[in-house]
């Protein structure tokens, strides 16, 4: 494989999990796309926006590159977890536009750029890596979001899958997954008593 038909490739995986992470917003309401739903506050938009934001900096600015995209919410001073959420002066559309944004400049580097080229991730210590390197780290790092987003997305509407019409499960209605959840529950209960004595 060619060093062209070998980016190709890891920017068709990337791809896929940046499609994904973005139709889990699809016809939600703004409360619902930005609010929390676990204890630590992870919320849909505020994945997106940790996504874009984390895959700017490896894939543009650890190759010395400047796409024209500020981040104010990753720098050093900025509060914790500030790149997990969208204040409400955010909109959707803003952090929907920073992701596509940041993954044009991304795509336009490695693309300039080719596998083998070396940047910097000062967050590593410095460490040189390839461009080769970050990109899979980057499909791993974007498709991890993406499972968290199924999950919150399902808690939110039943909505799952890849992408929308396709949801990567049995097709059987409302009382065939109520039984299912149920078997899945006594199993778990009975392994619980099981292994307790």
């Amino acid at each position: 494989m060619d060093h062209e038909d070998e980016i190709d490739l890891l920017l068709t995986y990337l791809q896929e999990s940046r499609d994904a992470l973005l139709w889990k917003l699809d016809g939600l309401s703004e409360y619902d796309a930005r609010r929390p739903l676990t204890p630590t506050g992870t919320n849909l938009l505020g994945i997106i926006k940790h996504v874009a934001s984390v895959e700017y900096g490896y894939l543009t600015e650890c190759f010395g590159r400047d796409g024209g995209i500020a981040t104010p919410w990753m720098a050093e001073e900025a509060p914790d977890n500030a790149d997990m959420w969208a204040t409400a002066a955010e909109s959707r559309d803003d952090i929907v536009g920073l992701y596509r944004r940041a993954w044009a400049s991304d795509d336009a580097t490695v693309r300039e750029l080719g596998a083998d080229a070396e940047g910097t991730v000062p967050w590593w210590g410095e460490k040189r890596v390839t461009v080769r390197r970050l990109l899979v780290h980057m499909i791993a790092e974007t498709h991890r979001h993406a499972g968290q987003a199924d999950i919150l997305r399902e808690q939110l509407d039943g909505a799952t899958g890849l992408r929308a019409r396709v949801s990567n499960l049995p097709d059987h209605d409302a009382q065939w997954w109520e039984a299912y959840v149920g078997e899945v529950e006594a199993a778990a209960r009975g392994a619980s008593t099981a292994n307790a004595r």
